[in-house]
């Protein structure tokens, strides 16, 4: 017994092979897709990360109780000079699938207050051509001895392995 087949039609096995191939693709197309987004870059942010608007909250005069109102408790307190100083860290990551995070910047706020525990000053620095600059005053500071140590304790470790904050 011989099966004619009229032109145009199709037999249910021809049908079969059909699909089988759109599913075959789809898994492929599927599988390729979920690899691709794991080899994607992952950015991770750590600390606080202010805008210019809530830095710009902080005024001359203000208290230590007004700033940790208004920015949170800081990640680290000095003695600078003859007054104190809180300093607000953030630090950005970039890690790709598997591989361990590096960090690709750094960035710190920095609160000056004076002997009477008022705001004397603002800053906020990062790093830039491999120093440390002052994003408010657009300069590289000129610190005093104390202040420096503290800001090269901040920055020390940047773009090496490890915690985002040294050790």
């Amino acid at each position: 017994m011989t099966i004619l087949q009229l032109p145009g039609k199709t037999t249910r096995m021809e049908n079969r092979q059909a699909l089988l191939n759109k599913h075959t693709l789809a898994l492929v197309a599927l599988a390729a897709s979920v690899v691709l987004t794991g080899c994607s870059t992952t950015t991770l942010k750590h600390g606080q990360h202010y805008t210019a608007a809530e830095l710009q909250q902080i005024q001359p005069g203000m208290s230590q109780d007004e700033v940790r109102m208004a920015l949170g408790s800081p990640a680290t307190t000095s003695t600078v000079n003859a007054g104190t100083a809180y300093y607000y860290i953030a630090s950005t990551s970039k890690q790709t699938a598997f591989l361990d995070p590096k960090e690709v910047d750094r960035k710190v706020v920095a609160v000056y207050f004076t002997p009477v525990g008022s705001v004397e000053r603002i800053a906020h620095y990062g790093m830039k051509n491999g120093k440390v600059f002052d994003f408010v005053n657009r300069e590289t500071p000129a610190a005093t001895q104390s202040e420096d140590n503290v800001l090269r304790m901040l920055f020390r470790n940047l773009g090496r392995r490890g915690s985002p904050f040294g050790e």
